[in-house]
């Protein structure tokens, strides 16, 4: 079965990386979460997370490597040019590279966008000097999978799951996903305060 590496870094979004690897594990997807330099890695808002293993250049042995976002998360993936190396080498092999919110700034810093399709958190797009930006909620160009930010981790999740060969639809039933999205009933809708029914 195909083995997942998912790049745990300083600063990262923590709802994009535990939704991908809980989604992974629950469709029964091998997926380890890497800590770059570390196994402890604290995210950007402050929520320490325990890696399974740290980061060496083995990681071209997974067959799909998965960066998440967060502003601090992407600069400390840009800073390692042992990660860049490794992900230069996975897209040349044909193997899956995915990433979301401002994790694609890794993938241009890594040279592996150019002449590629990708989407990535809005305002991170004028970060990005190659490649050519969609606004669509998940891209995929061949072996590169991107989306947008913590709202779509759930739907690119599902999409990697996908590619990977294993159907989703059990985890999404499970994880009630077709009932959450496009559900506007939270406490502080204006139809609610306006009286509106619940």
């Amino acid at each position: 079965m195909s083995k997942v590496a998912v790049i745990l870094a300083p600063g990262c979004e923590e709802g994009e990386t535990l939704t991908i690897v809980d989604i992974m594990r629950r469709a029964e997807i091998p997926c380890e979460l890497v800590g770059l330099d570390e196994m402890e890695v604290t995210g950007g808002h402050d929520i320490t997370i325990l890696a399974d293993r740290v980061f060496d250049t083995d990681i071209r042995d997974y067959d799909m490597i998965v960066l998440p976002g967060g502003y601090g998360g992407a600069e400390a993936m840009k800073a390692k040019e042992e990660l860049l190396s490794c992900l230069r080498d996975m897209d040349a092999a044909g193997k899956w590279v995915a990433a979301i919110c401002a994790a694609p700034t890794v993938l241009d810093k890594a040279g592996v966008l150019a002449g590629r399709q990708f989407t990535c958190y809005p305002t991170t797009a004028a970060k990005i000097s190659s490649g050519e930006r969609r606004d669509d909620i998940i891209v995929i160009d061949r072996n590169l999978v991107t989306s947008q930010g913590p709202a779509t981790a759930y739907a690119f999740t599902y999409q990697l799951v996908e590619l990977l060969g294993v159907s989703s639809k059990a985890v999404r039933d499970r994880m009630v996903y077709d009932h959450a999205f496009g559900f506007d009933g939270f406490v502080g809708n204006e139809e609610q305060k306006d009286g509106g029914a619940r």
